[in-house]
């Protein structure tokens, strides 16, 4: 069983997040793709984000339709700052000890790696799925130098090229202007009935959804 891993804060969940994931799953084969909204990643501590049960539920409705994807709280439940290692040890805990984990992540996240806590613990534990771009390159050579064994953890995977971005979709969704195209009606309408991103003072009652499973 091969299972992916995209994590991120999800503020909101767009298109290009479900364009990456259906891409990873189609080209690696896996079984199920993990959505992992992150609490307060530790990059963005001085970063004002929605709340995390407003966040889940419009991973939920972004993932409607999708029964392949599903959303897990392991980071969410964590206390303190959230990192990949402590996921992947958890899930290398949890999971069959035949599953292969497969951690969805950008260029600049892989060249970035070495910034990362732990990064020699992250290549044992999972493989590292990377989306590749054209026009963008990553010494692989100099990364193994920083952390042995990065080469045999990476593997490439291609999805269409968008220039959709959170704070883009956030800013908009300030104006009034429409969110057509960058993310699912369903979660443009959860958008603009709560008028987010408008005044981060209050959050929607919503309760956390049947969707969201304890342990991937």
């Amino acid at each position: 069983m091969k299972i992916g891993i995209l994590g991120g804060t999800f503020d909101p969940p767009h298109n290009g997040h479900l364009q990456l994931a259906e891409a990873a799953q189609r080209q690696l084969r896996l079984a199920q793709i993990v959505f992992m909204p992150a609490p307060q990643p530790p990059h963005k501590l001085d970063d004002s984000i929605s709340p995390l049960n407003v966040r889940i539920t419009m991973l939920e409705c972004a993932l409607r339709d999708q029964p392949t994807f599903v959303i897990s709280l392991l980071e969410a439940e964590r206390a303190g700052p959230s990192y990949t290692v402590d996921t992947l040890r958890q899930l290398r805990h949890a999971l069959p000890p035949r599953a292969r984990i497969f951690f969805i992540m950008g260029l600049d996240s892989l060249q970035n790696l070495p910034t990362w806590h732990q990064p020699q613990a992250i290549v044992k534990l999972c493989k590292l799925a990377v989306l590749k771009r054209p026009g963008y390159f990553v010494e692989l050579d100099a990364l193994e130098a920083k952390i042995p064994g990065i080469k045999r953890a990476v593997v490439f995977i291609h999805a269409p090229e968008n220039a959709i971005s959170a704070s883009e979709i956030r800013a908009r969704a300030a104006r009034g202007e429409t969110l057509d195209g960058m993310v699912p009606r369903v979660v443009a309408k959860y958008i603009a009935r709560h008028r987010l991103y408008q005044a981060r003072v209050s959050e929607p009652n919503d309760q956390n959804p049947a969707l969201v499973m304890r342990q991937p």
